[in-house]
């Protein structure tokens, strides 16, 4: 492993957390085959805890680790594919784009050749390790499952004009958590990695590539004004950014429900499926990575997906094997339905591995899934999200339900609880709107359950999201439909400030 600094964990740069050392592995655009599945496994069970993490850009974590992986194990990672082949550059996060990117039947491009493209060009280049270690890319293909709506730095999204196939360029600017903001660029689609390029080389000419805490990219950005910064892009490139501006109108399609990919969809290939598989907090034990590797093999094309919501695709699977290939899911303790509670559940790795977190956010995620699975019947996924503290490293974007953990004295003990927040509220609220403060991790169960099912009784017809159900009502009115039911149930005694 190297030494040296780096804001953020990689494969040659462990960082400590609370329970061990932190290892994260790069799976540029989420796509990884068994061998490299089996060979993650291999380490999290020899070096870690046993298990592997699936983030929120489609990496994998390794925690616990309590002995070097040595170099010899690094090695044969970089033969496989796994970690960059030059590891100055593997602190950089990972390149985002759709699980579903050319098996989607209405993505207009697929994108795993810009993915791949970026990834041979910052693996050449090694002056890029002078980026911000949070320096982020996503290619979207314009598909049913976007991840227009994630936040990266650099968007490039697809749209369809005249018949004609062109990417939109989105830029973070602004206040931190807002989205990305449409440039007006039209671009070619070979033109993406040139003007990707170049954007990241203005970026260097403007950072002290020795400092300790870089800039982030949307920082610099605000510091010299985007169409400024944009000029200079432009006077290193030898075509024009700005000739295809006659179409402002035309704008990327965000889907609207993320978790699309839960489940069991027709590819665009003939007779080939792909499973969306549900992982609890989006952590798989080794048994089920080898496991899993085992079906991608046997039933599949070989290749796992992992998604920017901390789930995975099994994907190539021909009609006649989908049934054999769930049941074996059901085998490994994993399966494909959209109605499970965990299948929009996110939860940061909370105060067992987080010094930052005011509570054990991963047990009272798993607590809050045992309780909710056998008393609400859920028939789509409901994004509840688990945060310890403010900066909510789990989930970036709104949630349906976010939960912010705290915790305060009472009667000469620690309290642990947290804030509730609901729909999306205005780009100054990060998780919401809010709706109850300090509620006590023992009432959280029964007051979530009551706020389902209230969701389901009081929304419009099931398309309706539990967002978009809060978004319709006054926080007043919402508290007053969930303490009727809440009361009626028996509980709703304690908590502080609702």
């Amino acid at each position: 492993m190297l030494s040296g600094f780096s804001a953020c964990p990689g494969l040659f740069y462990p960082t400590p957390a609370q329970d061990g050392t932190l290892s994260r592995i790069r799976i540029p655009g989420g796509s990884l085959n068994s061998r490299q599945l089996c060979a993650i496994a291999q380490i999290a069970h020899q070096c870690g805890g046993g298990y592997a993490d699936v983030t929120n850009r489609a990496n994998l974590q390794i925690r616990e680790i309590h002995q070097d992986i040595d170099a010899g194990v690094m090695k044969r990672l970089q033969d496989l594919g796994l970690g960059s082949s030059n590891p100055a550059v593997d602190h950089i996060r990972n390149i985002m784009t759709s699980p579903t990117a050319g098996i989607d039947s209405q993505e207009l491009i697929d994108t795993h050749p810009f993915v791949q493209g970026w990834e041979n060009y910052i693996a050449t280049h090694p002056e890029l390790s002078g980026l911000s270690a949070k320096f982020s890319v996503c290619f979207d293909g314009g598909g049913i499952v976007s991840v227009c709506d994630r936040l990266n730095d650099i968007t490039f999204a697809a749209v369809l004009i005249a018949g004609k196939v062109y990417f939109r360029l989105y830029l973070s600017v602004g206040a931190k958590g807002e989205p990305p903001s449409d440039t007006g660029i039209l671009l070619l689609p070979k033109q993406c990695l040139p003007v990707l390029a170049t954007l990241a080389n203005v970026y260097l000419e403007h950072t002290d590539i020795t400092s300790r805490r870089k800039l982030r990219f949307r920082e610099l950005l605000n510091a010299l004004g985007c169409d400024n910064y944009l000029q200079q892009v432009q006077q290193h490139l030898p075509f024009s950014l700005f000739v295809n501006q006659q179409y402002p109108n035309i704008t990327s399609k965000v889907s609207t429900n993320n978790y699309r990919h839960i489940g069991i969809h027709p590819q665009r290939q003939p007779s080939l499926y792909y499973i969306g598989v549900v992982l609890p907090l989006g952590r798989l034990e080794t048994r089920q990575m080898k496991g899993l590797a085992d079906l991608a093999k046997k039933y599949g094309s070989d290749t796992i997906r992992l998604t920017p919501w901390q789930n995975l695709l099994i994907t190539d699977i021909p009609q006649q094997w989908v049934a054999d290939v769930v049941s074996e899911l059901a085998d490994l303790g994993l399966d494909s339905s959209p109605k499970n509670i965990n299948s929009a559940l996110v939860a940061c790795s909370g105060k067992k591995g987080c010094a930052a977190s005011a509570t054990d956010t991963k047990s009272h995620a798993l607590g809050l899934t045992e309780y909710l699975k056998t008393r609400v019947a859920l028939d789509r996924p409901v994004n509840i999200h688990v945060s310890g503290c403010a900066k909510s490293c789990a989930q970036h974007s709104k949630s349906d339900i976010a939960l912010l953990g705290i915790s305060w004295e009472e009667n000469n003990r620690t309290t642990e609880g947290y804030h509730i927040y609901v729909g999306n509220g205005d780009c100054n609220q990060k998780f919401g709107r809010e709706i109850y403060q300090s509620v006590a991790v023992a009432e959280l169960p029964t007051l979530l359950e009551q706020m389902l099912k209230v969701y389901k009784i009081q929304r419009i017809n099931s398309s309706e999201s539990f967002g978009e159900f809060a978004n319709r009502y006054a926080i007043a009115q919402l508290k007053h439909l969930f303490a009727s039911s809440w009361q009626r149930s028996g509980s709703g005694a304690g908590g502080r400030g609702r």
